[in-house]
């Protein structure tokens, strides 16, 4: 069996290693210097964009015909993976440019298509999603925020919670009820707004254990008139496009786990190493080797899911709900465990700014609860098995 060309069928192909190649270059150089900086100082991440920006790494899931790069779903999660190894805050630039841009890919119309991928993929500007309220998180389908027509227009009237990258984007995708007396879950319909369009509005951002380059605010709308050619699809499928969008998006996440995940690994491989007690290296203490064997595995077990969901993202596989509620889950769950005994690896050391593993514990939690807890993904994936 040996020479079989199947075989090549599971390998990463050249282009994406040298993809990833080009990216952890780019991450380590105009990145990771900046990583501990921008976590003390809870400020955006401007460096990280701005070479984001010139390497063509920001947006790359935009296809071409709307100026974008066109990678595939796989070249998106490794780089997002490469990205999130230096600093997580960075890796959600293009991570939530792909979760504000997917409904209008998946959903909108060519004019909206051509309107608002195109900006968004020459680097002009970004693209934040706007699902969760304070009373409509894992029941999304609660929420109150209102579109309300008014001629050709909508008002919109509301809030939309735990929006990332909030006040940096131009562009977010938003859910409201267009219809208050239909039926639930079908009664919600999608729209692009604007920065500035009237009576849209943000919080103060939120105050957060991690990931704290990347801005957390609320978005706020009193009387926000919408042009109807803003809708994203028809009106009342705005959820079933939500939806839609997180079974692709989900796998970023994965990939955005996997590559902090990496990152506390590395670190923890090199500190064993010169850390001497006893007389020795501390990488010489077995019981050390095996938590060292068994992040390695791990890691590696998400990674493989992370890429197996992405190429059934890629395909529109039928059972990309599945694959990527577990890729998420699996991997967010496997990074927070990483990432901690990273820490324990350093001991007192890890405890401290001095080193970055401490950031990278605080930042891996998010990934367990955002773009659906991993408790709401254990349903989503059991209501697939279930279906058979």
């Amino acid at each position: 069996m040996t020479g079989n060309p199947d075989f090549d069928l599971f390998k990463i192909s050249e282009d994406h290693e040298m993809l990833r190649d080009a990216v952890r270059a780019v991450a380590e150089d105009k990145i990771a210097p900046h990583a501990a900086d921008v976590d003390e100082k809870s400020r955006f991440p401007q460096e990280a964009l701005d070479a984001l920006v010139a390497a063509d790494f920001h947006a790359p899931h935009i296809a071409e015909e709307y100026d974008g790069v066109g990678a595939d779903a796989l070249a998106t999660c490794i780089v997002i993976e490469e990205v999130a190894r230096v600093c997580v805050s960075s890796s959600l630039i293009p991570a939530v440019n792909k979760l504000g841009s997917m409904p209008v890919i998946l959903g909108a119309s060519e004019e909206i298509k051509a309107k608002y991928l195109t900006p968004v993929a020459k680097g002009e500007a970004m693209f934040s999603y706007g699902l969760s309220e304070r009373e409509a998180g894992s029941d999304t389908a609660a929420m109150r925020c209102k579109a309300t027509a008014d001629g050709d227009d909508f008002i919109l009237n509301g809030q939309k919670s735990w929006i990332t990258n909030a006040g940096e984007s131009r562009f977010y995708t938003v859910m409201a009820v267009t219809d208050p007396d239909g039926e639930r879950g079908r009664n919600i319909s999608a729209f692009v707004v604007e920065k500035d369009d009237d009576g849209f509005s943000f919080s103060e951002p939120e105050r957060k254990l991690g990931i704290k380059g990347s801005p957390t605010r609320e978005l706020h709308f009193d009387n926000c008139r919408i042009p109807g050619d803003r809708m994203i699809g028809a009106r009342g499928e705005g959820l079933k496009i939500a939806l839609r969008t997180l079974d692709h998006t989900r796998v970023t996440i994965g990939a955005q786990a996997v590559g902090v995940a990496q990152g506390a690994l590395d670190y923890a491989l090199g500190y064993v190493k010169e850390r001497k007690q006893f007389g020795k290296a501390i990488a010489e203490f077995q019981g050390l080797q095996f938590m060292l064997a068994d992040m390695g595995m791990k890691v590696e077990t998400a990674r493989q899911m992370v890429y197996a969901a992405a190429a059934k993202s890629e395909r529109g596989d039928k059972d990309l709900t599945f694959f990527g509620a577990a890729a998420k889950c699996y991997a967010s769950d496997i990074a927070m465990e990483v990432t901690t005994d990273a820490v324990q690896l350093l001991g007192g050391a890890g405890y401290v700014k001095d080193h970055p593993v401490e950031r990278m514990m605080r930042d891996a939690k998010i990934t367990q609860i955002y773009e659906g807890t991993n408790q709401i993904q254990r349903m989503v994936m059991a209501r697939q098995l279930l279906k058979g």
